[in-house]
């Protein structure tokens, strides 16, 4: 007997803050979800399954495109078509969705209630599986106890959305801990919510599949669901079905060895080449390059950050246009200590004491708008290349009273480099 046990897969997942980079691939990135779930689907009928697991989160949140949902109820057609039956139990996300109460669902999909766990029972192969959805998306109660004892001598799958006790990053959904879902005596746990890929093997498997597609930088890596055989009332097997169409990386660049831009840049390149290599030729990847180390390129890094993203991209477009994207790029490195001209040591000195009246500032409301006074009159003495070559300093000018202290700090970097360059080109 094998199944499928997939979870999160959040269809038509939004895509934040893609406007603020025009060179993104767009369209590929709006239907990654929709191309991850009918990939999922391909490979069930593929694998001839017996079932599908979906252990909540199919839609997110409250999303009114009944497109998705006809979306979703086409794909479990193809599972009809196929002869495969699903089992589907919803999260928080679903639990807020118009879709969740407003389609009808094709007659092999079998819905757990949300009112009490009830048990799904699929008699030639002497399993049973339990389950309860979310009623409401702040379900903060354990649902465990509600769940029923297991049918003797039958393999026993519990499905359920949860964060689990000690997961942090996750909203505290149906609190449960390990040793509550090992005491239950089922055999294999579907989980859902978290979405990052984990499994603890034993008499009791638990399991969380992650979501189908990485949606953004945070959700590095493959993504998919997993594929679970069982022989003779166990679990044999638990492997991984990477299903997803675009693959997010953390490129992170140490430039302790390199003197100047150029190689840095050289540097990421390289990165970007090996990463491409070990992904598979027709997956895309989004990648965020992060400078780090103490180098004396620090100073050309952080100076011009507009003209190092188009180094970059440069980089990317050579490697292979249309499979690598530069999502962002930080720098994060450190400048090497060295001596100071008398010129440059005053400079870095004044910009030293600025920031520091910039973190004494915060709670003088008088001395904020002095403050502000002074910033605005030193940038608008700074020549107009290094505006040019640092836009972040250009967009301080519009900074609201609130927001000098802040924007000082952010600001005394870029200053600090811009000296220790000139000095150094002047010498």
């Amino acid at each position: 007997m094998r199944f499928i046990h997939t979870a999160d897969i959040h269809l038509d997942s939004p895509l934040r803050g893609l406007s603020s980079y025009p060179d993104a691939p767009a369209d590929r990135l709006r239907t990654a979800t929709r191309d991850a779930f009918h990939n999922l689907v391909s490979s069930a009928i593929d694998e001839q399954v017996d079932f599908v697991v979906i252990a909540g989160d199919v839609y997110d949140g409250d999303w009114k495109d009944f497109n998705t949902g006809l979306f979703f109820v086409r794909q479990m057609g193809r599972l009809r078509q196929a002869g495969i039956p699903v089992y589907l139990l919803y999260g928080n996300h679903d639990a807020e969705s118009e879709m969740t109460r407003g389609l009808e669902l094709p007659d092999n999909v079998h819905v757990f209630p949300s009112r009490k766990a009830e048990t799904f029972r699929i008699d030639d192969l002497k399993l049973a599986l339990h389950g309860r959805s979310f009623k409401v998306a702040a379900t903060t109660e354990n649902l465990l106890p509600s769940y029923p004892e297991p049918v003797a001598g039958w393999i026993n799958i519990g499905v359920l959305h949860t964060a689990l006790e000690g997961n942090s990053e996750h909203a505290k959904y149906a609190p449960c801990s390990v040793a509550e879902l090992q005491a239950k005596g089922y055999q294999y746990w579907a989980l859902g919510h978290v979405h990052e890929h984990w499994i603890q093997r034993g008499d009791t498997t638990i399991a969380y599949p992650g979501n189908l597609q990485g949606r953004h930088i945070r959700e590095l890596g493959a993504h998919g669901a997993l594929l679970v055989s069982a022989e003779d009332g166990e679990i044999t097997g638990v492997d991984r079905l990477e299903v997803d169409v675009l693959r997010w990386h953390v490129l992170e660049i140490d430039i302790s060895a390199v003197s100047d831009l150029r190689g840095a840049v050289r540097l990421a390149g390289q990165a970007m080449a090996q990463v491409l290599e070990a992904t598979k030729a027709d997956l895309p990847l989004a990648v965020r390059v992060v400078f780090k180390g103490r180098s004396a390129a620090h100073a050309e890094l952080v100076v011009d950050e507009g003209q190092l993203r188009q180094e970059l991209i440069a980089q990317a477009v050579a490697l292979d246009a249309d499979r690598i994207w530069v999502e962002k790029v930080r720098v994060a490195s450190e400048a090497l200590t060295t001596a100071q001209s008398s010129s440059e040591g005053d400079a870095q000195d004044a910009l030293a004491e600025l920031e520091n009246l910039a973190l004494s500032a915060q709670d003088d409301p008088d001395f904020v708008r002095s403050l502000q006074a002074d910033w605005q009159a030193l940038l608008e003495k700074l020549p107009h290349d290094v505006l040019q070559a640092a836009p972040d300093l250009s967009t301080l000018r519009q900074a609201s009273l609130a927001q000098v202290s802040d924007r000082i700090r952010q600001a005394t970097p870029l200053l600090m480099a811009r000296v220790g360059q000139d000095a150094r080109s002047s010498s």
